[in-house]
């Protein structure tokens, strides 16, 4: 089975591949997309710049990210999306 994903995420380019690493561990970047290193299937991310959020002086930058992985089981995609999510999480206080 195919999985797709997109989402809108606040975060600078910059901060996508400082936190990227420990989302996917390691990869391969050709423009916008990301690939595992060496491997012809498996998963890819597509990163697009979206508009700015923009609150007073405040600018927070915001980039779509799609992510595709290819003929994999239901909860193989799960655990993929549970480790992308905690890469970027980010705690408060």
């Amino acid at each position: 089975m195919n999985f797709r994903h997109s989402v809108e995420m606040s975060v600078s380019r910059e901060e996508f591949f400082r936190l990227l690493p420990a989302a996917v561990g390691s990869f391969v970047v050709d423009g916008d997309t990301i690939r595992p290193p060496g491997a012809t299937g498996g998963w890819l991310i597509r990163l697009a710049q979206v508009a700015d959020h923009r609150a007073g002086s405040v600018v927070v930058p915001r980039h779509r990210v799609d992510i595709v992985i290819e003929d994999c089981a239901d909860e193989n995609a799960e655990v993929f999306m549970a480790r992308f999510r905690r890469g970027f999480l980010r705690g408060g206080g």
